[in-house]
C-alpha cells in the first residue's frame, strides 16, 4: 500500500501512528500549552496498552502497582464481559497522579485521537493534578509509585508468612472501611521515603518476632484501674484518645488491641490508597472541565496553525462531541450531570465573562467580568477551587438558562414535586446553591465518627452517625460494616444515628445483635 505524503507543516496524516509521530506531537502541542495556556505540568511518561491491559487497569483502580486482591478480579471479569458484550467501552487514555505523570494510550487509537488525549491527558489532566491545592495538600505525587511498590511487596511477603485467607480476611476488612477511612478536616502526613520504610520494615519485622498474644489477657492492675477510672472521666478518655475521630481505619489501626502489627500495615497500607483517591471525588468536574477545556482549546489552536488537517479536526470534534454529550432527563441513557459537560461549558463561560460581558455579568461577576484575561482567572480557579465552591462561585445565570436547571422541592409526606426555584435573581441562587451543594461530599457521603471507647472495662466501641435531612443507613451495608469493624476491633461495636441538628438518639445498634 502507497504512503501518503504529510503535506508541509503537518504533524501527521493518516491514522496510523508510531512513536516518533507521538513525540513529535506531544511536543507541539505541549509548546502551545506552556505559551499560550501557561500550563505547568509535571514530566510526563506515555505508555502504550492493549484494551485487555486497559481493562487490567480498571480492576486495579487505575494504579500500575496495585498489591493482589479478590475484587480486582471480580472487577476485571465484570468490565470484561460489559466489553465484549458492547455494553460499555474503554476509555481512549488512563492518567495517573504521579511524578512523573503517567499516561496510558490504547494502542487502537487513531493518531488524531493519540494527540487528543495527548493534550487532554498529558497536559490538562498533568496541570490540574500538579497545581489543585487539594491535589498538593492530600496526595504526595513524587511518592506514590515508590510507596504502592513497597506496598505490593510487603502484602506478597505477608500472604507467604501468614497465608492468603489471612492476609484476604483482613483486606476485606479495610476495603469496606475505605470510605469512612480518609481524613477529610486535617492534612494527613506526607509518606515516608524509601530509607524510612525500609526501618519500617526492620521494626515490623522485629515486632512479629517479639509480639506475644498472652500479654494481652493480663489483668490491669486493681490500684491503677481505680485511680484511672476515679480521675478519667468521658472528656478525659476522648481528649486522650482525639475522640471523636472521623478516619474509622486510622482509630483502628492506632488503637486496636487485637491486632498484630503486620495487620495494622496493611490497614495502613489500604488508608493511604483510600486518601489518594479522596481529592478526586471532590473534584471531578472541575477535573474533568479543565483537560477537555486544554484539548479543546489546543487542538483548535493546531488546527489553525496548520499543523493538522480538516480530517484530523473533523475526526477529533467527533470524538470531543462524543466525550461532552449531555443526554435529556427523559433520555434512556441519562445518568445525571456529564462532568465533562458542565466543566467545559463553565470554563468556557469563564472565558466569555472575561472577554465580552453583558451587564448581568457585571452585575454577578464584577472582579472577572471585562477583565480580558481569562487564561489567568481559569489559573486560578483551576487552583483554588473543587466542585462545590467552584460552582457556587461561577455558575452563571446564563449557562443555567442554557443548561434549563430548576430546583424540585421533595417532602416525603406531599405526593407531588415543588418547583421552587425558577429563572429569577433570587431563583438562579438558589439553584446555584442547590447544584453546588449535591457536589459536596461532605453532605452526601455518611458522617460517622468514634465517639468512645472504655479500653479500661469492656472496651466497647461507640460509633456515632449525625443524620441529615432524616437519611438514615441502609439497615443491610450498616450490619456488615459493623460486623467488619468488630472483626477489626474485636469486641463490641455500637453504632447509634443521632439528628444532627437536635441531637437526639433514632436508633441504636450493636454488632452484638447483626
Amino acid at each position: 500500500m502507497a504512503r501518503t505524503a504529510s503535506k508541509p507543516g503537518l504533524l501527521f496524516s493518516g491514522s496510523d501512528w508510531d512513536f516518533p509521530k507521538l513525540s513529535h506531537a506531544y511536543e507541539a502541542i505541549a509548546a502551545i500549552a506552556i505559551e499560550d495556556l501557561k500550563l505547568d505540568t509535571y514530566p510526563v511518561q506515555m505508555e502504550i496498552i492493549s484494551s485487555q491491559q486497559m481493562l487490567d487497569a480498571y480492576s486495579s483502580v487505575g494504579m500500575p502497582l496495585m498489591y493482589r486482591h479478590w475484587s480486582f478480579g471480580k472487577h476485571f471479569l465484570y468490565q470484561d464481559f460489559l466489553y465484549r458484550k458492547g455494553g460499555r467501552g474503554l476509555a481512549y487514555e488512563l492518567v495517573i497522579n504521579s511524578n512523573p505523570c503517567i499516561v496510558y494510550l490504547m494502542e487502537e487509537n487513531t493518531m488524531a485521537l493519540q494527540a487528543l488525549v495527548t493534550a487532554h491527558a498529558a497536559l490538562g489532566h498533568n496541570h490540574f493534578f500538579k497545581n489543585n491545592h487539594l491535589f498538593r495538600q492530600w496526595t504526595d505525587a513524587g511518592g506514590i509509585l515508590s510507596y504502592l511498590e513497597f506496598a505490593k511487596g510487603y502484602i506478597a511477603r505477608c500472604e507467604e508468612r501468614h497465608g492468603l485467607s489471612a492476609v484476604e480476611s483482613i483486606l476485606d476488612c479495610a476495603h469496606a472501611l475505605m470510605e469512612q477511612g480518609v481524613f477529610r478536616y486535617h492534612r494527613p502526613p506526607k509518606l515516608s521515603s524509601e530509607r524510612q520504610r525500609e526501618g519500617l520494615r526492620e521494626r515490623l519485622e522485629y515486632e512479629e518476632r517479639s509480639y506475644n498474644d498472652l500479654w494481652r489477657t493480663l489483668p490491669p492492675s486493681q490500684e491503677s484501674s481505680k485511680t484511672e477510672k476515679k480521675d478519667e472521666g468521658l472528656a478525659e478518655r476522648k481528649k486522650s484518645l482525639n475522640l471523636p475521630e472521623e478516619n474509622l481505619l486510622y482509630f483502628l489501626e492506632k488503637n486496636s488491641l487485637i491486632l498484630e502489627p503486620w495487620q495494622r500495615e496493611i490497614i495502613r497500607i489500604v488508608r493511604i490508597v483510600a486518601q489518594y483517591f479522596y481529592p478526586q471525588r471532590q473534584t471531578q468536574v472541575m477535573n474533568e472541565g479543565c483537560a477537555t477545556f486544554v484539548h479543546y482549546t489546543l487542538m483548535n489552536a493546531l488546527f489553525d496553525r496548520g499543523q493538522i488537517s480538516e480530517g484530523a479536526m473533523l475526526e477529533v470534534l467527533r470524538n470531543h462531541s462524543n466525550v461532552i454529550f449531555q443526554p435529556a432527563f427523559d433520555d434512556p441513557r441519562f445518568s445525571g450531570i456529564n462532568p465533562y459537560a458542565l466543566g467545559l461549558d463553565m470554563m468556557q463561560d469563564i472565558q466569555r465573562i472575561s472577554t465580552a460581558p453583558t451587564a448581568e455579568d457585571r452585575d454577578w461577576f464584577p472582579d472577572i467580568a471585562g477583565r480580558g484575561d481569562w487564561r489567568d482567572v481559569l489559573l486560578d480557579a483551576w487552583a483554588n477551587h473543587r466542585d462545590e465552591s467552584f460552582i457556587r462561585q461561577h455558575l452563571s445565570p446564563a449557562l443555567i438558562r442554557k443548561w434549563r436547571m430548576f430546583v424540585l422541592a421533595d417532602q416525603a409526606d406531599n405526593a407531588h414535586y415543588e418547583v421552587a426555584s425558577i429563572h429569577n435573581e433570587r431563583g438562579y441562587q438558589k439553584i446555584r446553591a442547590a447544584l453546588a451543594q449535591s457536589y459536596d461530599i461532605g453532605a452526601s457521603r455518611p458522617d460517622i465518627q468514634v465517639v468512645d471507647v472504655d479500653l479500661l472495662g469492656n472496651r466497647h466501641l461507640r460509633l456515632q452517625h449525625k443524620v441529615k435531612e432524616g437519611v438514615l443507613l441502609d439497615s443491610g451495608s450498616r450490619d456488615a460494616t459493623l460486623r467488619h469493624v468488630r472483626s477489626l476491633w474485636g469486641y463490641e461495636v455500637s453504632l447509634a444515628s443521632v439528628d444532627a441538628e437536635t441531637g437526639a438518639t433514632l436508633s441504636e445498634r450493636s454488632s452484638n445483635d447483626c
